[in-house]
């Protein structure tokens, strides 16, 4: 069931009627990534303590929860490639996939859900549960009562970096879901050594690319400044892009693209 699953998700996004750009045959998305954890792992409840009391346990979204379905959708080499020239704010083709990309994503969830349920096993998206919240003021700063980044590396699809980016095999730059459903599925085996492996900064120093990179300052080699990054990501980008590029949210994504770990592991 776990290759008919996976199977599914690289399906679904292959064959996406939006998963391009306007008047476009350039992708939004690449082949997904996909893994799975188990609703148990005693790593939800560690998550507790790590990112503050207020985070959910798959059980708490689900009764029966089994399993933690993740998914990483690559942001594609062109899309990519328009965001790396810029130095201040995003790409029009990085703001497009920030807004359609994102719907897609959430046309995936939904469509998991009905796909498991015709199957037999409740499932729900974490993101469009009434219990997710955002919380402005935590010991961690901006955080919200489920991370999709950190039920992707409970998966074994990463690990994070200086800019709290999370960092899959094929690289930072994407965006991430998952759904928790009551099939039992085979967990993905967590094969880094520490939650932080990816980076290349964290591995020997040798990096620290996404500082220069990030227009507002909101990245040093303490970490990652959320409150900066936040004004600039839903604050300054739209308001001086999104009627120029059409859409309300533009995202920003420069630490994400020029850098070593863009769309590969650089440790490797």
């Amino acid at each position: 069931m776990e290759e008919q699953l996976r199977s599914e998700i690289v399906r679904f996004i292959g064959t996406h009627q939006g998963n391009h750009l306007p008047e476009s045959s350039i992708a939004y998305f690449e082949q997904p990534l996909v893994g799975f954890s188990a609703a148990a792992d005693p790593i939800f409840h560690r998550y507790r303590q790590i990112i503050g009391p207020f985070h959910l346990l798959p059980d708490d979204l689900l009764s029966g929860a089994a399993t933690s379905v993740s998914w990483v959708l690559p942001i594609s080499s062109a899309v990519r490639e328009s965001n790396r020239v810029q130095t201040d704010l995003p790409s029009r083709e990085w703001a497009l996939t920030r807004t359609y990309g994102e719907q897609i994503n959430g046309d995936l969830r939904r469509h998991l859900i009905a796909w498991l349920g015709e199957r037999g096993h409740a499932a729900v998206a974490p993101q469009y549960s009434p219990l997710w919240k955002e919380f402005s003021e935590t010991p961690v700063g901006i955080a919200s009562s489920w991370s999709e980044r950190h039920a992707a590396y409970a998966a074994g699809l990463g690990t994070f970096s200086l800019s709290d980016g999370f960092i899959t095999t094929r690289g930072i730059a994407h965006r991430c879901g998952s759904v928790i459903t009551t099939l039992a599925l085979t967990p993905t085996l967590r094969a880094s050594v520490s939650h932080l492996s990816n980076c290349l900064y964290y591995h020997d120093g040798s990096c620290g690319v996404c500082i220069a990179r990030c227009p507002v300052g909101a990245i040093t080699r303490n970490g990652h400044d959320k409150a900066r990054c936040r004004e600039l990501v839903y604050g300054t980008a739209p308001e001086k892009l999104s009627e120029q590029y059409g859409v309300a949210q533009t995202g920003c994504g420069l630490c994400q693209t020029k850098v070593p770990c863009e769309a590969r592991v650089p440790v490797l």
